[in-house]
Formats: structure tokens, sequence, C-alpha cells
């Protein structure tokens, strides 16, 4: 079991494309997306992964991720809630870290998140400039929300 810890930012502007290392179009589909846990399927290009996760305790939660048969990732997508999550993950080295950079499509198009993965939740951190307003405690960015509330369906705030 791992545990994860992870922070998450809107992304204000494009400057961040000019240096991105590797990009992945992503399809994820939950069988779960209780808060207090949350079974996932995903399809990464051409890997697919089985990931469950607990409710979240401030940053951190429990993980358990596990590769599984692409074609099997693909009869399990169909057995999710719906709307399927579609995005592009563009991943993102910054002094020391790697920003993981996700820009939806679908249902949530639009929205663009960036999240980093930390080995503590006291971590420090460097900030690129076009990092925005943190959302890790707002709910609505779980990908697991996004099933339920699309950020299509979002009024204007």
């Amino acid at each position: 079991m791992a545990i994860e810890i992870e922070r998450k930012f809107l992304v204000v502007g494009d400057r961040w494309r000019q240096q991105v290392t590797q990009t992945t179009t992503m399809k994820q589909g939950y069988l779960n997306s209780t808060p207090e846990r949350t079974v996932r399927v995903r399809i990464a290009g051409d890997r697919a992964m089985l990931t469950i996760k607990g409710k979240s305790q401030s940053l951190s939660r429990k993980e358990f991720e596990y590769e599984i048969p692409l074609s099997e990732a693909q009869d399990l997508i169909e057995l999710c809630e719906q709307p399927i999550i579609e995005k592009t993950r563009h991943l993102y080295p910054y002094q020391g870290h790697t920003w993981e950079i996700d820009e939806f499509g679908g249902e949530n198009a639009g929205l663009l998140v960036a999240e980093i993965e930390l080995s503590r939740e006291d971590e420090a951190f460097a900030k690129p400039d076009w990092l925005g307003e943190e959302v890790s405690a707002d709910q609505r960015y779980f990908n697991s929300a996004l099933i339920s509330n699309p950020y299509s369906q979002w009024k204007a705030e």
C-alpha cells in the first residue's frame, strides 16, 4: 500500500506548454466514486491500470494501483459510471518535481489542473509562475466528482 500526497492547482495561461516533456491521452472511468473510496479504471496510451483510493485525510489518502491487461480495461470502462473522464496529461519537470497538467475534454472541456505529488504533506516545492489558485481541498475538482458534476455544468461564479 502506498500513501498518495497530492496538491492540485488551477492553471493560468499556456506558458507551461513550452516545457512539456511528455503528453499522454487518457480515458478513465469509475466503478465506485463515493468519497469513502474510489475504484478507477484508467487507459493511458497502450497501458491500463486499476486504482483503488481511500478517503482523503487532509492532503493524503491510501492508494493501491495495479496494471491490468488493456483488453480488460476496455471491458471495465463499459461498466463505469458516466460520463467517462477524458483528458490529456502533460508532464512538466520543474525544480526537482514533475507537475502533471491535466487538460480535460468531453463533458469537462475547458478545465485545466496541475497536480504535484509529494513525499510529505509539509514538503516545500517551487511553484511555476503559471500556477493559479490551489484547489486541493475543493472536492469539485476531484476526478471522481467530475462524473456527477461535470465542469461544463458549473455555473459562472
